[in-house]
């Protein structure tokens, strides 16, 4: 098996929207019209399916949600599938998945970030096939700041394609736009400086790798099973070794401390020739932060460990593309992140 990457869209091509998760509630109704906007002024014709309700914690029941997931993702004339963001329980799609139909399929592009990586990530390592980790659909009316991309600039690279991801040196404070009074609303409000920190010691970071990754508090709950087995694909794969990413959306520096020694025994950092953190408001504890938290249960690696990213859910958006190959540089003159789609 080797990595696949969906072929570039093109105008004219579908664009499917589905809540694998979590769905829109009708106050926000507005906000996603004018993401389909966005999709459309492109040139892509926008799909939606059936499982966008957004009055529970999710869209509608596991079955019916993995069904049309499955659906958009083998349907020939879908050349992306898009949500509207992630949730908190997409874990019950995973034993309902289909992956030897997903593997055998067309590929075609998965985006998301949040609980959308319970899906991204073995998806990836399961089939082989490239996937986004990107901002969702409801944030891709936001303009994109100059050193970085959108997931609609990605979707549209050819195999083989070099890009490379520079930090703006600004990121937002905690809060987000609400988008209920403010559905149109399309500027970052990045109104606090910061760039990226090495935890792990000093000294210039230049490391490659097939990146993977995703959110923290959703993963550790699949490490250790069959679908997040790194390990598989690092053999198949990366014999250069693995970039890993990861970015933990709200819990506290205890549990974000736990949940990554978990991982790490669990095997999922076992190809890693380095690590990159997401930037997070979750809170600190008391007598750790959350860079303390990630270097207690990391640096056992002895890797590079490159933190403040903007991979997470601290806006602005750095897509990264799973199974791609990627080059960590950072330096004090220099940091960037660069992905080649191969």
């Amino acid at each position: 098996m080797s990595v696949r990457y969906p072929r570039p869209l093109r105008p004219g091509d579908r664009v499917g929207v589905t809540s694998p998760s979590s769905g829109v509630a009708p106050e926000l109704s507005a906000r996603l019209q004018v993401a389909f906007g966005e999709v459309r002024a492109r040139g892509y014709e926008v799909v939606v399916g059936s499982c966008m309700d957004g009055t529970g914690h999710v869209s509608a029941p596991a079955a019916d949600r993995a069904r049309e997931l499955t659906a958009m993702l083998t349907d020939p004339t879908i050349r992306a599938v898009v949500p509207p963001w992630g949730g908190e329980t997409a874990i019950d799609l995973l034993p309902l998945l289909d992956f030897d139909r997903l593997r055998e399929a067309e590929p075609t592009w998965l985006v998301g970030y949040s609980d959308i990586s319970t899906l991204l990530t073995p998806l990836t390592l399961f089939t082989g096939v490239a996937t986004v980790h990107g901002n969702n659909l409801m944030d891709t009316p936001y303009r994109v700041p100059e050193g970085l991309l959108s997931w609609l600039d990605i979707v549209t690279l050819p195999p083989r394609h070099r890009f490379a991801q520079t930090p703006p040196r600004r990121h937002r404070s905690p809060g987000f736009d609400d988008f209920a009074a403010f559905p149109d609303v399309r500027a970052y409000t990045l109104d606090t400086p910061g760039t990226w920190t090495r935890l792990d010691g000093d000294g210039d970071v230049d490391v490659r790798g097939r990146l993977i990754g995703g959110c923290v508090e959703t993963l550790s709950s699949i490490a250790g099973t069959r679908f997040l087995d790194a390990s598989a694909f690092a053999a198949a794969e990366a014999p250069e070794g693995l970039l890993v990413y990861v970015e933990a959306a709200e819990d506290n520096a205890f549990t974000i401390c736990r949940n990554l020694h978990g991982m790490r025994l669990a095997g999922f950092f076992d190809h890693a020739n380095a690590v990159l953190v997401g930037r997070t408001h979750a809170p600190d504890n008391g007598s750790l932060s959350q860079h303390e938290a990630v270097l207690d249960a990391l640096g056992p690696l002895g890797v590079p460990i490159v933190a403040d990213v903007e991979c997470g859910h601290v806006p602005p958006h750095l897509p990264i593309v799973n199974g791609a190959l990627g080059r960590l540089v950072h330096s004090a003159a220099r940091s960037e992140l660069t992905q080649t789609l191969t």
